[in-house]
């Protein structure tokens, strides 16, 4: 196989990458709404891409369930009901406080050390966006998905960051652009990491139940209120 073959595969990969990034970027903020219904040609006006690294895109974003392929009419951004995304919450409430207690037990000094680390590039961020937002990328960028990781549980991991974690990072975005959420949020996670390098599980476990409770009972308020569209 040629050099100039190999580089137009790598560079194809590359656009691919590049074109799934910005799509779920644009479903987590919203930019892509849920339900909304989306078709190669205007996707690849909207966000300036090409169809071959688009199309891989759109499969892979099919397969975790944020987007829904319909027979001979393009793609949905997938949606939940209200009531589907509060019970939502309750499993997370379970499985993470439990993700919490295990990720005190088990994580290394150094992932806590690098957990603490990463609160305070948050913090930087949330005070670029003048206290407006609270965007997490996925994976090591992402609190929950440290925990998660460090719980060192793999069929919990595997539970909490599979369809479960990209269906949630849709709503914890918009969820997180409420007036004060943010610092709130940022003071919660700092108080769960104090308790997980404390090695207190208990308390790791209650405080993140408390956590994800308080978004659980803000998702139902803002519901009820009509301020909340899904």
């Amino acid at each position: 196989m040629s050099v100039t073959i190999l580089e137009n595969r790598s560079q194809t990969a590359t656009r691919a990458d590049d074109a799934f990034d910005c799509l779920q970027t644009a479903i987590v903020k919203g930019d892509l709404a849920p339900g909304e219904k989306v078709g190669e040609i205007d996707l690849c006006e909207r966000f300036a891409l090409t169809r071959g690294p688009l199309r891989e895109a759109l499969g892979r974003l099919e397969s975790r369930g944020l987007l829904i392929r319909r027979p001979h009419a393009g793609f949905k951004v997938v949606s939940i009901s209200g009531d589907e995304l509060v019970e939502l919450y309750r499993i997370r409430e379970a499985m993470e406080g439990l993700a919490a207690q295990q990720a005190a037990e088990r994580m290394t000094d150094e992932e806590i050390t690098d957990l603490l680390a990463l609160l305070d590039r948050h913090e930087e961020m949330v005070d670029q966006a003048q206290g407006q937002a609270y965007y997490q990328h996925e994976g090591d960028y992402d609190f929950h998905y440290r925990i998660a990781m460090g719980s060192r549980n793999r069929k919990l991991s595997q539970m909490l960051l599979g369809d479960l974690y990209y269906m949630v990072r849709m709503y914890r975005y918009r969820l997180s652009t409420s007036a004060g959420r943010p610092h709130k949020a940022l003071r919660e996670h700092r108080s769960i990491a104090d308790a997980i390098s404390q090695r207190d599980g208990e308390l790791a476990r209650f405080l993140m139940q408390r956590h994800i409770n308080a978004a659980r009972l803000n998702i139902e308020n803002k519901i009820q209120s009509g301020s909340l569209t899904l």
